[in-house]
């Protein structure tokens, strides 16, 4: 079975000093888990080169949360793949919902930073998820299938061991989320897995679960054939509770072997 996979989007919390001693902590509490567990933080974009600076070997993965597709040019307030490149970040982060739906993002733009994500050498996480008024209508697995089909045109097959999927359904994000129930999640994980199978025959892309993930939920998550993670919100912005959550899934997540 392949290691199980953790991390977290600090999103516009922490500053850059805040962040440092965050990934201090994470990772010297973490520091046994390293065979099992792939771990992956996303801070913001002030705090990248601190957190580069402040991570040993590649303990834990380090990404951004969004990257603008072209190398260079005039657009005032992006940030360029080689920008992050130099930085030596491992992950970029696109489409997340909230820059679908409060930076009205569409799925064309989230495929030309995925390709360029690849291009560049970085892993590519692509978010996708349904809004509570497209699954009321029952269209949530049409809408996925349209996320996908459009935000993977042209990646190759060569291209896949650097590509992560995450499902976040919208009504289930931020202070006011519900999480998906467990059935809920699986069948949409398991329709995402059908999708990634119609596109590249034979893949093993990893799919994540992240839309209010907690203490006490995870459990029941990690558990679902389809979910090969979790993408785990204000949940894991303590070191010592993402530690704690991380110990409660990962016997759960191995005994499915």
């Amino acid at each position: 079975m392949k290691k199980l996979l953790m991390g977290t989007n600090l999103k516009m919390y922490k500053t850059p000093a805040q962040t440092e001693s965050y990934l201090c902590a994470l990772q010297s509490l973490t520091e046994d888990l390293r065979n099992d567990v792939t771990l992956f933080v996303i801070p913001s974009y002030p705090a990248l080169d601190r957190a580069v600076n402040t991570v040993r070997d590649k303990a834990i993965l380090l990404g951004a949360q969004n990257m603008h597709p072209e190398e260079q040019g005039q657009f005032t307030g992006e940030v360029s793949p080689l920008m992050l490149k130099e930085l030596g970040l491992d992950i970029v982060e696109i489409g997340h919902s909230e820059r679908r739906h409060v930076f009205h993002e569409t799925d064309a733009e989230e495929n030309k930073k995925v390709l360029s994500a690849l291009a560049h050498g970085f892993t590519a996480l692509l978010c996708v998820g349904e809004t509570a008024e497209q699954k009321a209508y029952g269209i949530a697995d049409e809408v996925l299938s349209m996320q996908l089909k459009i935000g993977l045109n042209g990646v190759t097959k060569t291209q896949l061991s650097r590509l992560w999927v995450a499902y976040e359904p919208v009504w289930a994000i931020g202070v006011n989320g519900t999480p998906a129930s467990q059935q809920y999640a699986k069948e949409r994980h398991l329709h995402i897995k059908a999708v990634l199978e119609m596109l590249f025959p034979g893949n093993e892309v990893p799919v994540l679960y992240g839309g209010s993930v907690n203490p006490d939920n995870a459990r029941d998550l990690i558990v679902q054939n389809g979910i090969d993670g979790l993408f785990t919100g204000r949940a894991a912005w303590e070191a010592e509770n993402f530690n704690k959550l991380i110990r409660q899934v990962l016997p759960l997540y191995k005994g499915r072997a």
